[in-house]
């Protein structure tokens, strides 16, 4: 089963904490060890999430485990972040199933921090379902596999739907260029006080959100070489579009509001309470809003990303599960099974696929959240006509994302030091919001000189 071709290249700065175990297990660590099960600790959700999202894994683990007797499962409350994950990492208080984004990974497999899993993939028979492109993300200059690609999206706009209406907008007519989205910013803020518009700008959120505005007006941050190296071209036109777009809705609209520190957990909360018009993150992010964020799913509403130019797209996001080279045999073959059952199996087959939405829908959980394939397109449109009964998200409120994907050709993250930059590139972002007389270009023109810096380290 071999992937198309415009299948989506993942990676994206979500965010990573580790939380304390949660209820999932029924006996402690030292009976579960006494009972002769393997512990296997995995990666839940933020903190945070309802009950009902607890309610689900709950079901979930118990399928799990009277299939796999000799397997004891422990949730753990997780939440990836770029500047504290490597220090996590490096403590050992990390789960040992857990998820990376994309653009980490590169950095993880240079630093032989993730477990080889070739020949549990061959032997699974995954290695040639992937879209090599996605594979390349997960695979070492050893040309071993290290971990299993698991979902992937494209950046979008969100947009809330009560607030188009209080100004007069159609929410089924959501904005199509970067000029209808300062546009219609404006009247939202005119109308309801409400920022029309918000963008990320912290915790390495910042940087990235400003690479997906750059790759939709065509641009690019970086571009590699045949060496192996990489060339940062952060000082181009398309980047400098970005800027300035956010300095007008800032300093000439004043529909940006006055939240110029938010991540990726305070857009969404801020979003989910009705403060935001529109803002760009993943397609996925529907299921994170209703989950963690307590959204009103009556109020949301997602469409394709504006794109300009031919070399326009909307930047890539993904993750995949992985485990830490440092456990042991036993855990590493429950870590694979756990992995193969509860993230890959229902997008190849059609029981799991089914009884894994229904234990979502059972408890009130988003299913059918638009995302994009990391097998195929053929395979991933089977999936939803598998699990159409059990699908309760407003994909109706989504048509501008999902009838119109399929146009755009994704881009693909940054490959080299992509955080670090992402990070450097945070201030940038920051100092346009907080200071109306911000030079752009000099600014640009510094960012480049210190991410080429640290290109060549």
């Amino acid at each position: 089963m071999k992937s198309p071709a415009r299948v989506l290249l993942a990676g994206v700065a979500t965010v990573a904490t580790v939380g304390a175990l949660v209820g999932c297990s029924a006996g402690s660590a030292d009976e579960a060890g006494a009972s002769g099960k393997v512990e296997l600790r995995v990666a839940t959700f933020p903190p945070g999430a309802d009950a009902a999202a607890y309610e689900a894994f709950a079901t979930q683990e118990k399928q799990f485990e009277e299939a796999n007797p000799d397997i004891d499962i422990i949730g753990v409350e997780y939440e990836w972040e770029g500047p504290t994950f490597a220090v996590q990492l490096a403590g050992g208080s990390l789960p040992d199933v857990f998820t990376v984004p994309f653009t980490d990974a590169k950095t993880l497999l240079e630093n032989d921090q993730l477990m080889d899993v070739t020949e549990e993939m061959d032997e699974l028979g995954y290695t040639d379902s992937f879209n090599p492109i996605i594979l390349d993300a997960v695979t070492g200059d050893d040309g071993h596999i290290y971990g299993f690609p698991r979902q992937a999206y494209a950046n979008a706009l969100s947009y809330n739907r009560e607030l188009f209406e209080a100004a007069g907008l159609d929410p089924d007519a959501p904005p199509t260029t970067w000029d209808e989205v300062r546009e219609y910013a404006k009247k939202i803020t005119d109308a309801t006080g409400k920022a029309g518009y918000s963008q990320m700008a912290i915790n390495n959120t910042g940087g990235w959100q400003l690479t997906v505005g750059t790759a939709a007006r065509g641009g690019r941050t970086q571009t590699d070489n045949a060496d192996g190296s990489a060339e940062s071209t952060i000082d181009n036109p398309a980047t400098h579009d970005v800027l300035q777009f956010l300095h007008d809705l800032k300093w000439v609209d004043g529909s940006f509001g006055s939240k110029v520190d938010l991540d990726w957990g305070s857009i969404n909360q801020e979003f989910a309470a009705g403060n935001i018009g529109m803002y760009t993150t993943g397609s996925d992010i529907y299921t994170a809003l209703v989950r963690d964020f307590g959204l009103d799913s009556d109020v949301y509403g997602m469409t394709v990303i504006p794109v300009e130019g031919a070399d326009g797209g909307p930047l890539g996001g993904g993750d995949i599960a992985v485990m830490s080279p440092t456990i042991d045999d036993q855990t590493k073959a429950a870590g694979v099974r756990w992995i193969d059952w509860y993230y890959m199996q229902k997008l190849l087959d059609e029981d799991a696929a089914v009884q894994d939405a229904k234990a979502l829908a059972d408890s009130g959980q988003a299913v059918g959240t638009p995302v994009l394939p990391v097998l195929s397109q053929e395979l991933y449109e089977q999936s939803l006509v598998w699990i159409e009964p059990y699908i309760n998200v407003p994909r109706d409120q989504m048509t501008g994302f999902t009838e119109n994907i399929w146009d755009q050709t994704p881009v693909g993250e940054p490959k080299k030091s992509t955080q670090e930059v992402y990070a450097l590139l945070d201030e940038v972002v920051q100092t346009v919001l907080t200071d109306q007389n911000a030079d752009i270009d000099a600014l640009l023109a510094d960012a480049q000189t210190q991410a080429q810096a640290i290109l060549d380290q």
